[in-house]
């Protein structure tokens, strides 16, 4: 049985073999699998959970590549579909840490996942399964956009029978996706009311026009327990619940490419509530993820497997194993 479905675009990734290359005078590139969906669904194999990908590519080399490497790490791809005449996005990154990592899309008009349709969505696959996490990139543009929001809705409505489910919101602002910005507050409230996690940065939140605090509180019809995780880039990540909020510090790593590593801290933090972790030991191990895969070059190939995060844990001080047991202090 597939445990957790992700819902996002994916491609590929080229970046410079060594840090500090522009995209002018760089030679060589390493390829990687990529995008949101590339890189949790990855992040959650990883952790031995059994993903499935909801996606779309194109009829090139390109979308071959991304179900080959998809495979590879055990994850289902037989719910990513191509789309005849569209081009696999590619994107090239630059890193220049601490702070500066560039990123340049190159992508079809209309991309492959924005034309999925409902018939696109495996209805079963997705009303079964325990875990389902959705992207926001995916509201930019019609049909996706309806597809989106009708399989949240479908979702939210069976959320009784599937009490030990959850649906999770991932913020994923990128703003040069969308035809029109001003779409994305509006379009980002009617998909948070059907969920019940929802995970962004400050920065997301900001540009969604959706407070933190108020998006914790159960109203609007969505569920008592939801849950919000608020990344703070290098400061670390909260977790507010109803009224309280619960900091966790920012992991100190050698920063190398911090591109990957909130798509780390959300495949690790909902793997962790998946297997019954309580919500601020499994964000902990999402903050220790992410930390990780800033700590390399790539993104879906520097997600770390639950001895790595746990081997940081340790190091750092913090509480939790893979397997929910406390370590020592």
């Amino acid at each position: 049985m597939i445990e957790a479905v992700v819902l996002g675009r994916v491609g590929v990734d080229f970046t410079a073999a060594e840090p500090r290359t522009s995209l002018a005078t760089a030679t060589s590139f390493v390829r990687a699998v990529g995008g949101f969906a590339g890189n949790i669904a990855t992040g959650l194999a990883r952790l031995g959970i059994r993903t499935a990908v909801v996606s779309a590519v194109g009829d090139d080399g390109h979308g071959e590549h991304i179900r080959s490497a998809l495979t590879a790490e055990g994850i289902s791809v037989e719910a990513i579909v191509t789309k005849a005449g569209r081009r696999t996005q590619v994107a090239f990154f630059e890193a220049w840490p601490p702070t500066e990592f560039p990123v340049t899309f190159h992508r079809s008009s209309p991309a492959p996942e924005t034309l999925l349709s409902a018939a696109d969505v495996p209805a079963l696959l997705i009303d079964e399964a325990p875990l389902v996490i959705v992207s926001g990139a995916l509201l930019t543009e019609e049909p996706t956009r309806s597809t989106v929001l009708s399989v949240l809705d479908g979702r939210a409505a069976s959320r009784n029978r599937r009490a030990a489910s959850r649906t999770v919101l991932d913020l994923d602002w990128r703003p040069t996706l969308w035809p029109d910005p001003s779409a994305y507050p509006a379009l980002i409230a009617s998909a948070a009311r059907a969920c019940d996690v929802i995970i962004g940065g400050d920065a997301e939140f900001s540009a969604a026009e959706l407070r933190p605090e108020n998006a914790a509180r159960s109203q609007d019809g969505r569920p008592a327990g939801l849950l919000v995780a608020l990344k703070h880039g290098p400061d670390g990540v909260s977790l507010l619940a109803a009224d309280s909020r619960q900091p966790l510090g920012g992991i100190a790593v050698d920063v190398v490419c911090g591109l990957g590593s909130g798509d780390a801290l959300t495949a690790a933090f909902t793997a962790g509530l998946l297997r019954g972790l309580e919500p601020l030991g499994a964000l902990e191990r999402g903050n220790a993820a992410g930390a990780i895969v800033a700590s390399r070059l790539l993104c879906s190939s520097a997600m770390p497997r639950a001895d790595e995060i746990d081997a940081t844990l340790a190091r750092s001080g913090a509480r939790v194993r893979a397997d929910g047991t406390r370590m020592a202090r």
